[in-house]
């Protein structure tokens, strides 16, 4: 068969991966300049970095086995993090069970309710089943009382979800809390991370390479247009005013712009995508002359312009950013925030406030340089019984398939679960050919 694939993240190159192995002829479109989707990156200082903060947990085994069989292992960095919570103007450490005892922001009976409710979530491997129909508002409330989910909880749904904060099922964060301890290794209270050193580009980029030597196409700067349908079959792909005729079609594309290039695509199947809300996500990125925090990974719980500040040179070396010291500052809103049509420097000042309650002895001068990144697709909006927002794979138009992060739950998205999604997709369409192909020959 060939098979045209549209968008050239990590689903889609680990789709023509599978598809190629299988004998297939695949060629890939990307709007962008460069393969990569959410884990593209920009240069600082001389070496890669995303646009938008990646790291690794060590249950991420396919990210991890296709950085291995690329050949990169050795540049992959296993690091202990330094992480904490900001809340009522004060950084707490939050990296060990004594940690918790000294966060004093809250009384101390709420701060053992918080500890007893994360340790009972770490080991509730059936949270799919027990929590589709609750949302974490209610049970965190009941778990932890109403001080530490103020403190806490409350402020990093609010700053992820905004006004649908009330509704975000509890899938979604009991699945963030059982990952983030199935990250430590040998029931280790500490956590572990994984980096690849020259940003994840180097093993994306790499497969790109090995898609192309083995007479994979990729088309960059050539955007999809619309899906071409006949007879309730897709036939190929218009892209760049140009018709480029296949025998199946993949959309790794956000629910968003599959609907608007696929306007074939049936009445009950669109409703199930337009089910789905997306928040955007936003990343501020400051190249500094100097630290701003002592920590990699600070969530914030007061009323601040940004959700977290997550410091990659606490993490990895400066000297790798050319002595840069690399801040991002992460958001996530709703389609049509103000933030949204601002560029790097109004974003700077708009955030400017906020910095000086992390660092007060923060200066504009200490800013080499800054970047701001958006991206439509950032963060669907998990709801509760969210199962019965899935789209299937195949979307009812024979040899029109979709794979995306609405498809992950209950896992969150990331670049392993892109993976996996990408090579479970990829074997779909093979077995469907070759079911046709057999049907076929049997002349049935």
């Amino acid at each position: 068969m060939k098979v045209g694939v549209v968008g050239a993240g990590v689903a889609g190159l680990a789709a023509a991966k599978v598809l190629q192995e299988a004998g297939h002829e695949v060629t890939i479109f990307e709007g962008r300049s460069e393969v990569g989707g959410q884990v593209v990156t920009f240069p600082v200082g001389g070496e890669e970095l995303e646009c938008f903060y990646h790291h690794i947990f060590t249950s991420d085994t396919t990210v991890i086995r296709y950085i291995e069989e690329l050949g990169l292992g050795r540049h992959l960095r296993w690091i202990e993090p330094r992480n904490a919570h900001f809340v009522r103007g004060r950084m707490y450490p939050f990296v060990t069970p004594i940690d918790l005892l000294r966060f004093t922001a809250i009384p101390l009976t709420s701060r053992i309710r918080l500890g007893l409710a994360a340790l009972w979530l770490r080991r509730r491997a059936d949270g799919l089943a027990r929590y589709e129909g609750v949302t974490a508002r209610e049970w965190m409330l009941r778990a932890v009382g109403q001080e530490a989910f103020d403190a806490f909880w409350g402020p990093l749904l609010k700053g992820k979800f905004a006004d649908q904060a009330d509704q975000v099922g509890m899938v979604w964060l009991w699945n963030k809390i059982y990952l983030r301890f199935a990250s430590r290794k040998g029931g280790s209270s500490k956590e572990v991370l994984g980096y690849l050193e020259g940003s994840f580009k180097r093993y994306y980029r790499a497969l790109a390479d090995r898609l192309e030597d083995r007479g994979a196409a990729i088309l960059l700067d050539t955007p999809v247009e619309q899906v071409a349908v006949e007879a309730g079959r897709a036939v190929g792909l218009r892209a760049g005013g140009t018709f480029h005729p296949f025998d199946a079609v993949l959309l790794t594309v956000p629910n968003v712009i599959a609907l608007s290039i696929a306007p074939d695509l049936p009445a009950d199947y669109r409703e199930i995508l337009q089910r789905v809300r997306y928040q955007w996500a936003t990343c501020l990125v400051l190249a500094l002359d100097r630290p701003l925090t002592p920590y990699y990974w600070l969530s914030i719980g007061d009323d601040l312009p940004f959700v977290a500040c997550i410091e990659h040179t606490n993490f990895m070396p400066a000297e790798r950013y050319g002595g840069n010291h690399v801040v991002y500052l992460s958001n996530y809103t709703a389609p049509g925030h103000p933030v949204l049509q601002m560029d790097a420097h109004q974003v700077f000042e708009h955030y400017l406030t906020g910095i000086r309650r992390l660092n007060p002895r923060f200066d504009r001068s200490w800013v080499r340089e800054m970047w701001f990144f958006k991206d439509p697709g950032g963060q669907p909006v998990i709801t509760t019984h969210y199962s019965r927002s899935i789209p299937e794979m195949r979307t009812g138009i024979q040899g029109l398939y979709l794979s995306n992060t609405t498809q992950v739950y209950p896992e969150d998205r990331g670049q392993n679960y892109s993976l996996l999604l990408g090579e479970k997709v990829g074997r779909l369409i093979h077995e469907d050919a070759a079911r046709v192909a057999a049907s076929r020959g049997a002349g049935i």
